[in-house]
């Protein structure tokens, strides 16, 4: 039987799967978690699919290691391109973020029109647009790659006028055809949701699937019995990050979205899993 106690794992391709560890601090505080970024791979959005389920298949193998009780594959990419081959490989329950985002917003639409924007990857797979179709085949989606989001995330420039510039010539076509509800499909783009939001304009809805992911978590370990009933805190090392490079500028990074400003980070080999 697994351990209530052991940690639950996380991996996204850099910082932006600190939106979905936020939220699981918020609404699970007692877990413990491993969390992995592939600094040194980031962007997945623009990499084959086969070259997305490889580094999945490393990720998953090191989260192995260290024991975890569940797995969080907190980017799109990866939940996309690799999600149904190593959750046939892996006997550890696992979650993506795709599924909670579309569900939510099927349900939010007023209108019927959903943007979504993600990766060249994510929008290449048409996955959102599938999903929400099961779920309400009336439903218009209409999908929108950002490729620059990402590295501009992952630089810090989280509000800057190049943000605004290039979120303006992204978003711009949205705009025009109405839409009432935009779904954020990558984990990197609640960093710059005051952005999108200033200019998609309050009658859009954003739907922030790291939100819905945390949810969805707590439901998982709930019903699979592994919901850690002790209380723990962090001395105890709740929480352990590791990177692929540049572990320093990953953890200046994740003390600005987590506020607690003593996480520390290691850097692995993950080419060794």
């Amino acid at each position: 039987m697994t351990d209530k106690t052991a940690p639950i794992g996380i991996f996204d391709s850099g910082v932006g799967g600190l939106t979905v560890f936020r939220e699981i601090m918020s609404q699970i505080p007692g877990e413990r978690i491993v969390y992995f970024g592939d600094t040194a791979r980031v962007p997945y959005g623009s990499k084959s699919p086969e070259t997305v389920a490889r580094y999945a298949g490393q990720i998953v193998r090191f989260l192995e290691s260290k024991k975890v009780k569940a797995i969080v594959v907190a980017c799109n990419t990866a939940s996309a391109l690799a999600m149904a081959e190593i959750e046939k490989k892996y006997d550890i329950p696992m979650i993506e973020v795709i599924k909670p985002g579309a569900r939510v917003a099927a349900e939010t639409t007023a209108n019927g029109r959903i943007g979504v924007i993600a990766t060249e990857a994510t929008i290449r797979s048409n996955i959102y647009t599938r999903y929400i179709k099961n779920l309400n085949e009336t439903l218009t989606i209409t999908g929108r790659a950002c490729p620059l989001f990402v590295p501009l995330v992952e630089e810090g420039l989280l509000n800057d006028t190049v943000t605004d510039e290039v979120a303006r010539r992204y978003l711009t076509g949205l705009i025009d055809i109405d839409i009432d509800t935009l779904i954020l499909g990558c984990t990197h783009y609640p960093l710059i949701r005051e952005t999108i939001a200033r200019i998609m304009g309050e009658r859009v809805k954003l739907v922030n699937p790291a939100y819905e992911t945390a949810r969805e978590l707590k439901a998982l370990l709930m019903t699979n019995n592994l919901l850690n009933d002790r209380e723990t805190n962090l001395s105890d090392g709740q929480y352990h990050l590791y990177v692929s490079d540049g572990a320093e500028k990953f953890k200046q990074f994740a003390d600005s979205i987590i506020k607690y400003g003593i996480l520390t980070t290691r850097t692995i080999n993950i080419e060794d899993y």
